[in-house]
């Protein structure tokens, strides 16, 4: 098969690789999408320390069944599905609790760390466990299909946050996490929604999916616009999506006493926060990681229009521009969200 394969640091190489053997509890999907995430591109470069050459990169993807593995009885070749990123035991502590996203050994496609390799999905071919897998809706292309986990992570994120109708949010960080947070809002029923970036493109298609207001930090004093729309108090709760100091601290800075601050992005392994700030103000700060069960809820959103995927997808190009797309995204060129790579 063909693969797009992270020989060494910023050299990614379109070539034949062996096609990958199923185990008894795998299936091997025929990919026909997959998306270049964020982690990717850092991951190019070895800053992330999780993708270490070789690898085969690739975990927002769908497909077609070529192959099931001899224990899988409820697939069969030619089924159309998407899959978790997430590896896990079915029997693990966290699993059977429902949070199989903080399982022991749980692994994630596309990644090479010290831990483990898994080759992922930008090839035409992988091989995934029968139980991340779900159907794709009849009204569900391969395109907005492949989309279905990062639209996923964020909606986990909703779902950790409290949220009254009435809520105050502030989004920084409006890439396709950042969208897709602000769309689950606008869905939870959430109140008025500030979103923050230095992108001001960006922050037309916040204001398109939902957003309130837009603000960018480069002229906008963003806590005391959110004191301001909340009578002085600052916002309910606030997401951060991106991943560096700066805009974890805005995400702080702008909650109430007792707000709750989520924080999604996770480019920078550390980072120094107002900590007297956070324990005199009670606001409590969580993680948000992978996903948890919100699959199924996507797909039929998204069958219903109720997600709006257009505003995420930039370019869709061949599996062998691959190279090209992941270099677009490394430069930030502008206008790219979201490029899919068909192989």
């Amino acid at each position: 098969m063909k693969a797009l394969i992270l020989e060494k640091y910023m050299n990614l190489t379109y070539k034949d690789v062996p096609t990958p053997e199923i185990g008894p509890d795998e299936v091997l999907v025929n990919v026909k999408a997959c998306g270049i995430c964020g982690s990717d591109v850092h991951g190019m470069d070895g800053s992330s320390g999780r993708r270490i050459p070789p690898v085969i990169m690739g975990h927002e993807a769908s497909g077609i069944i070529d192959q099931v593995g001899e224990n899988v009885t409820n697939w069969q070749a030619g089924d159309r599905v998407t899959f978790d990123s997430t590896i896990y035991h079915l029997d693990d502590w966290y699993s059977r609790r429902g949070h199989y996203n903080l399982s022991d050994g749980r692994k994630v496609l596309g990644v090479s760390c010290d831990d483990y390799r898994r080759y992922g999905a930008l090839a035409e071919y992988v091989a995934v466990p029968h139980h991340i897998l779900y159907n794709i809706p009849e009204g569900v292309n391969f395109n907005q299909a492949a989309m279905v986990e990062p639209i996923a992570v964020a909606f986990h994120a909703v779902e950790l946050t409290p949220i009254a109708i009435d809520s105050a949010a502030v989004v920084v960080g409006t890439g396709m996490i950042g969208l897709s947070v602000i769309q689950a809002l606008r869905i939870k029923g959430c109140g008025r929604i500030i979103a923050v970036d230095l992108d001001d493109q960006r922050l037309g298609l916040a204001t398109k999916v939902g957003a309130d207001i837009a603000l960018n930090p480069q002229s906008d004093d963003v806590p005391a616009k959110a004191k301001e729309i909340t009578n002085g108090r600052g916002a309910d709760i606030a997401f951060e999506a991106v991943g560096m100091e700066a805009p974890v601290n805005t995400a702080i800075q702008s909650v109430r006493r007792g707000g709750t601050v989520t924080l999604l992005g996770n480019v920078t392994a550390e980072i120094s926060m107002p900590l007297q700030a956070v324990v005199t103000q009670q606001i409590r700060l969580q993680g948000s990681c992978a996903i948890a069960n919100e699959y199924p809820a996507v797909l039929d959103m998204m069958e219903r229009g109720r997600i709006n995927t257009d505003v995420f997808l930039s370019k869709t190009a061949p599996l062998s521009e691959g190279g090209t797309w992941f270099k677009k995204l490394y430069d930030k060129e502008p206008g790219l969200i979201k490029v899919i790579l068909n192989p």
